[in-house]
């Protein structure tokens, strides 16, 4: 198979792909935006705690939304090796390998959440604390899932770096908007590994426009995959 023959199996893996882009994206817009941005205060525990508790529900499924974004990261990574790896095999293996590392650090943040919560619940084992330390405990798995977001960024960014090169040399997208990928991708890799490098790095750029510019292409990526499908190579 060379990269100017698009079969059936990689126009259908080119829908699921933009499927799984544009849903990861409404994914993560319900679980900050609708859950945790309203429950989480920043720099205070107490409040905090007091808003899980009032929101037990509410906060559980946005441990729910961490763990359905893992499950639809790995079919998009999927998806994209079916499309890219005609294209080159080998690097569409270490764009796979990377974005899995970004998912899986999705998976930690869940389970950090989870644990936030049982320091915060009523089980026996946890009256020998007292109050204010378990909502400091409980704030400190918060903070590590945050953490663990930045840790996986630059695998992030590394993933669509390689794919928008991919995407590129194919020429199944507007060669255009891969370009864009590139850029923004690299950008990406550059703010997350100056944030782990100088920590107040945040202050010089904002922390939403480390990935913002790559969450854009992806949601125009995931737009042209999913409405247009993919482009026959001249």
């Amino acid at each position: 198979m060379t990269i100017s023959t698009i079969d059936k199996s990689r126009r259908k893996a080119a829908r699921v792909a933009g499927f799984t882009f544009l849903f990861s994206i409404a994914i993560v817009v319900v679980a900050n935006y609708g859950i945790n941005f309203r429950l989480i205060v920043p720099d205070n525990a107490t409040q905090t705690a007091r808003n899980i508790l009032a929101h037990e529900t509410l906060f559980r499924i946005n441990i729910a939304c961490n763990l359905l974004y893992v499950v639809t990261i790995v079919v998009m990574l999927a998806s994209l090796y079916v499309i890219l790896k005609p294209v080159n095999q080998h690097l569409a293996l270490i764009a796979v390998f990377c974005r899995l590392i970004y998912a899986l650090m999705w998976g930690l943040t869940a389970l950090n959440t989870l644990s936030a919560l049982r320091l915060l619940s009523k089980a026996a084992y946890l009256p020998v604390f007292k109050t204010d330390q378990l909502q400091t405990l409980a704030r400190l798995h918060l903070t590590t899932s945050w953490d663990a977001y930045y840790f996986g960024l630059p695998f992030w960014g590394l993933a669509s770096a390689v794919c928008s090169f991919l995407w590129f040399k194919s020429g199944y997208i507007p060669r255009g908007l891969a370009a864009f990928g590139l850029i923004s991708s690299a950008w990406c890799v550059f703010c997350a590994i100056s944030f782990i490098i100088f920590p107040d790095f945040d202050k010089t750029i904002g922390l939403s426009l480390f990935d913002m510019p790559v969450l854009i292409f992806e949601m125009a990526l995931g737009s042209v995959l999913l409405f247009k499908g993919l482009a026959q190579p001249a």
